[in-house]
């Protein structure tokens, strides 16, 4: 995507933006499946391609073009952001923690082409195309994400992962930064 000078300097005004500003931003960026066209990639062995189309110390904007994998159930470090469907529909699932810090689905819900939807501060969630569906969503997140948790509900572990890393157990050792095990 050729950012352009307009919306460079949209996301730049963004300080510490709220729940509102961060919606209002992206839905004024205006961004469609043809804008980000060029930037999309695949990606057969993890749940998605994601491409970095913006960062400053405020914001990041990404795209992400969904395989038929779900994600791992996962947050967003400290961060907050605004998730737009570009093209297909997504199935998000919601999870609340436990006691013994496991999640536990809340519940699912499916997003159609244009739909926006919003991942809070320490909300924890998994998303997945729906059956043949053509996946691909914009994000605007605040801050850029960091510190993301990634959750293995089968082995009862949590990993705090490397902002490389998307939202999958991690297959190199550097991309652990921390690993924990849980009380099932």
């Amino acid at each position: 995507m050729k950012t352009s000078v307009k919306s460079i300097k949209f996301l730049d005004s963004l300080h510490n933006p709220s729940k509102e500003d961060l919606k209002t931003a992206l839905i004024s960026l205006n961004i469609e499946l043809e804008d980000v066209q060029t930037e999309l990639n695949t990606s057969e062995s993890k749940p998605y391609y994601r491409k970095l189309l913006y960062q400053n110390e405020e914001v990041e904007l990404l795209v992400m073009n969904w395989s038929q994998l779900e994600c791992a159930p996962h947050d967003h470090g400290a961060s907050q952001g605004w998730i737009k469907v570009l093209s297909g529909s997504s199935k998000n699932t919601v999870y609340e923690i436990k006691e013994n810090g496991l999640p536990s689905e809340l519940f699912t819900k499916t997003h159609d082409k244009d739909q926006i939807f919003y991942a809070p501060v320490n909300g924890i969630h998994k998303m997945k195309a729906e059956e043949n569906s053509d996946l691909v969503t914009l994000h605007l997140y605040s801050p850029p994400i960091s510190g993301m948790k990634v959750y293995d509900l089968e082995k009862c572990s949590v990993c705090i992962v490397s902002d490389d890393c998307g939202a999958w157990w991690p297959d190199e050792q550097r991309q652990k930064l921390k690993e924990m095990q849980l009380n099932s």
